[in-house]
């Protein structure tokens, strides 16, 4: 019995101790991370070696937290088909790239999700011409979608479950299925309706197009690591959190460097590092939450710029509003 209480303790010890991926992006002086090929709000190059996009601004934040610098990062474009085989071999050290969590992911692929950037639904694009007005309607029409995603059965289950026929037209990448759908090959666009926004804001005639008012599955899109590195994982979740945390509590890139000296509110204190020292179970230094929020942003910062009223999309926050704010978006506790 003292032997496996012995071997119990040295387990934990070492499932709790040093994390390798944080280890390797420290000595490599970089953040590798996999995300989208281009879906604007989320993930976006613009062909000058740029990147733009709610995810892409997580990343950067895990790089502030981690390197002390949001620009000590390089992305890698990955299509859905690819993006879970890279997080696995090591080849990204995390996934930020619209990505749905659900039980067989999280389960069964060694992935652990650490929260959720934006909750969301799939939904359907029609041409206006059509003169389609619900789901419903679409009764034997032809639907694209993109392969190795949660669209496929969604769709399935939803039309099963309304005795409707469908024929489906999947391909392995963003801009086939959307060239697809742009040049009549299928009468319908299923995807996250964040992103049939983002796609139709990019189409020469947006006005053309209808994206229809039914929601058809819930889609809680967030970041991804490899299982068993749990520092790792603690350290991409917490830095969502603290994004959330800077929001609810009024401290932003606007206002964090006047704050970190000014502030009498214990709770900003601990979340800027002045007072004790949760940084240390991260294994990161007491400023941590401060850079991101001066280089990257809180959670308003970086869902206005990228998909709200700062961008072209002007998505509602909606149900991605803080809790206090009739939303899901919710920190856990910073203390």
């Amino acid at each position: 019995m003292k032997i496996c209480m012995v071997s119990l303790f040295l387990f934990a010890g070492i499932a709790h101790g040093a994390s390798l991926t944080l280890d390797k992006v420290r000595k490599r002086g970089q953040l590798i991370c996999g995300v989208a090929e281009g879906l604007p709000g989320f993930g976006q190059p613009d062909g000058k070696g740029g990147w733009s996009g709610i995810d892409i601004d997580l990343c950067r934040a895990v790089a502030a937290a981690t390197l002390g610098d949001a620009k000590k990062i390089k992305f890698v474009a990955l299509n859905a088909k690819e993006r879970f085989t890279a997080l696995q071999s090591g080849a990204v050290d995390i996934l930020s790239r619209n990505t749905t969590w659900t039980l067989q992911r999280d389960a069964s692929l060694s992935l652990d999700f650490t929260g959720v950037t934006y909750y969301d639904g799939q939904g359907f694009m029609v041409k206006k011409k059509l003169k389609i007005k619900s789901v419903k309607q679409l009764n034997g029409a032809t639907i694209c979608v993109n392969t190795g995603t949660t669209t496929e059965l969604n769709l399935a289950d939803y039309f099963r479950a309304n005795n409707l026929k469908f024929k489906m037209i999947a391909y392995e990448k963003n801009d086939e299925v959307v060239g697809a759908y742009v040049a009549g090959r299928c009468d319908a666009f299923s995807t996250d309706q964040s992103g049939l926004y983002a796609y139709k804001s990019a189409f020469k005639d947006p006005e053309e197009h209808v994206i229809l008012p039914e929601i058809i599955s819930k889609e809680p899109l967030g970041p991804a690591v490899r299982h068993g590195d749990n520092t790792w994982g603690d350290i991409v979740r917490w830095t969502l959190y603290a994004m959330l945390e800077a929001e609810e509590l009024g401290v932003n890139s606007g206002n964090v460097n006047s704050l970190k000296t000014s502030t009498t509110n214990p709770s900003v204190k601990r979340l800027l590092g002045i007072e004790g020292d949760l940084h240390k179970g991260l294994e990161l230094d007491k400023d941590w939450v401060f850079r991101i929020i001066a280089q990257v942003g809180n959670y308003e910062d970086i869902f206005e710029n990228n998909l709200g009223s700062k961008s072209p999309l002007k998505i509602a926050r909606g149900q991605n509003a803080l809790w206090s704010k009739g939303g899901l978006q919710y920190a856990m506790p910073i203390r």
